[in-house]
Formats: structure tokens, C-alpha cells, sequence
């Protein structure tokens, strides 16, 4: 379901800069597989062991519900009643899928939570990839439609109408697991902390006290992993990258990345090698990478400036980088080869 272990081995963000005065004071980081990647918590000197286990065992609990590949979760048991009967779904599972409705809506499709039938038939990440039949890539076609989703919050039920629909809420939901870790530590007043959720980024707080910001690598994407293109500064948001690098598969000589189209069943092709996210809300971050990356530059930038709640970092084939308004005093270009155009 989740943009899955590759990710973490890809990682779109390169984690930069993390040590602060006397952090190996507090207990080290703690890690796990789960939400389909290996998540990282570091608390630095406020961390405990309880909090660990609070934060974990939350987002095991999310997993629960939202994995598409998890039997027995709420969102197997749409996919498994699509055409069929509405299901009772947790609060939360309904929160996470109407703000992903709403970016359907907004991005007309590009962002498309019932993209599962698209995602299963190319299997990037897999094994063995093979490139599909037309014929195959028509099929899958025909079942996603986030239309087709209904969701009655009186009665707290989701239904897929149409059998063959397959719900897929990888694009959102570690997003929303992220946002719900960083509350914990609200809760817990937390001063400053890194989650690491396969990539997905909330830089918690800041590095010192109020006073020193977080500084973030963003992966150059045409480099090894851990080489940068520039830093991102910042306190308490969180960095969410969509890249042509991040996952794909190697068919008959040829690359095929993991951001696949609505349009044409293919993996994008706009001329843009990554997306970078900024914003408070790492749901909304997380949504947004796959969305802008998939409208493209024009399109993309201009939904971020309408909804004003996100900055971008766009990078193309040709090595150019353009920022929007709110990003140009967060980032700071460090590698020679690119450039950034207005």
C-alpha cells in the first residue's frame, strides 16, 4: 500500500544535520518495519521509552486500518466488498479518506485514491516486473474512478461502487501517521525530534529550544543516494518528496518509475525529476507530492498557490529548479550543477 520499503532505501530526502549539542545524552533512536518502510523516531534528549512505545504502537495502529495489503484491515474490507455492500470503517480511516477525495476532486483525478487496480497490475517494486498489455492497462483503467466512492459520515460507512475497484490510500496515509506522532509529541511537550517515516519528513519543533532550525538535504535525484541537491531550513514542518528515483523497475532496457498517471495507465512523463513538499500538515504534504508531481509545474504550482498552505521545490530533467514564493527563504542551493530559474 504504502510507497514501501524501496522507499527507505531511496530515501527522498536526505537526512541531514541532525546533531545538536549533547543529544547523545537521551536514548538512541528507535526503528521498526511497519506502514510498509522502516520508520525512524529520534527524541534526541527528551526521549523516554514509554514515548517510544506510544508512537509505535500508534502507528501499528494505523497500519491496522489503513494497509490495502493487511488482511482484515478497513481498507481490505472495502476492497473486498467493492460492488457489494458499504462497510463500517473506523473515524479516522473516513477522516484520512475524504481528505483524499478532496484531492481527487481538486486535482481532477490526478490524485486518485481507487489507483489500486493500476498499482497491482504494474507491480513496480517487485521481483520480476513485466510491462503490461494495453489491453491490461485499459482494464485497470476502467476501475478507478474516486467518484465511484461513497462515503456516508452518519453512518460511518465506505463504499466502492463498482466491483474490481481497489482502494489504495498509499499516497496519504503515512502522512497522516506522521501527523499523529508528531500530536503525541505535542502532547508530551517535546521540544524537538525527527520522524522518519520512510522518508516522509516532520522535522518536530526545532534543533535547540525555539532558536535553531532543522536543516533537511533534499536528494539530488540524479545522484547516489545521500548526495543533495541543497537544505531545506526549517521548524516544525513537515518535507515529503515525490521523485522518478524514489521506486522503479528496469523493463526490457527501460525505466519505469512509480507515479502512475489516471490518464494513460503509464508512469508520468513531464519533464520533472522530483517534487519536494513543505507544509505543517504532513497528510496534507504527503497528498500533495504525488498530486503537484503528477499535474505537472504549471498546473501543480498553481493549485499550491490557490489552496496557500504548501511550498514547492520542483526539479527537471534539465537540472533547473524553481521554488515557490514561501520556499525561497527555506532553501539554499548547494550543488553547483543545478541552478534555479525564476
Amino acid at each position: 500500500m504504502y510507497k514501501v520499503l524501496s522507499r527507505f532505501f531511496t530515501l527522498l530526502l536526505v537526512l541531514v544535520f541532525f546533531f545538536l549539542a549533547g543529544c547523545t545524552k537521551g536514548p538512541p533512536s528507535q526503528s521498526t518495519f511497519m506502514l510498509g518502510t522502516v520508520c525512524t523516531v529520534n527524541l534526541y534528549t527528551q526521549g523516554s521509552t514509554a514515548l517510544y512505545s506510544a508512537i509505535f504502537s500508534r502507528l501499528q495502529a494505523i497500519e491496522a486500518l489503513m494497509s490495502a495489503t493487511l488482511t482484515g484491515s478497513d481498507v481490505d474490507l472495502i476492497n473486498q466488498n467493492a460492488g457489494r455492500e458499504p462497510v463500517k470503517v473506523h473515524e479516522e480511516v473516513l477522516e484520512v479518506l475524504e481528505t483524499a477525495v478532496q484531492y481527487a476532486e481538486l486535482s481532477d483525478g490526478a490524485f486518485d485514491p481507487t489507483v489500486g487496480p493500476l498499482v497491482k497490475l504494474w507491480d513496480i517494486g517487485s521481483e520480476t516486473p513485466e510491462l503490461p498489455s494495453e489491453a491490461a492497462i485499459r482494464e485497470a483503467l476502467s476501475h478507478i474512478n474516486w467518484r465511484n466512492v461513497f462515503i456516508d459520515r452518519a453512518a460511518g460507512t465506505v463504499l466502492l461502487k463498482h466491483p474490481g475497484m481497489v482502494l489504495d490510500l498509499g499516497a496519504i496515509a503515512k502522512g497522516y501517521a506522521a501527523d499523529e506522532a508528531a500530536r503525541i509529541l505535542k502532547e508530551a511537550r517535546i521540544d524537538g525530534a525527527i520522524i522518519d517515516l520512510g522518508g516522509n519528513i516532520f522535522a518536530f519543533g526545532a534543533k535547540e529550544g525555539d532558536t535553531v532550525p532543522w536543516r533537511i538535504g533534499v536528494q539530488n535525484p540524479l545522484d547516489e543516494r545521500g548526495t543533495y541537491i541543497g537544505v531545506l531550513t526549517v521548524q516544525h514542518k513537515s518535507i515529503v518528496t515525490s521523485g522518478v528515483y524514489e521506486r522503479y523497475a528496469d523493463i526490457n532496457g527501460v525505466r519505469y518509475h512509480h507515479i502512475l498517471s489516471t490518464k494513460n495507465g503509464y508512469p508520468v512523463d513531464n519533464s520533472i525529476l522530483s517534487v519536494t513538499i513543505v507544509a505543517a500538515s504532513s497528510m496534507d504534504a504527503d497528498a500533495l507530492s504525488t498530486t503537484v508531481f503528477t499535474l505537472g509545474y504549471e498546473k501543480g504550482a498553481a493549485l499550491l498557490a490557490d489552496l496557500d498552505k504548501a511550498e514547492a521545490i520542483f526539479v527537471f530533467t534539465d537540472k533547473c529548479i524553481r521554488l515557490t514564493k514561501g520556499a525561497v527563504p527555506m532553501f539554499t542551493l548547494t550543488n553547483k550543477e543545478y541552478r534555479i530559474v525564476e
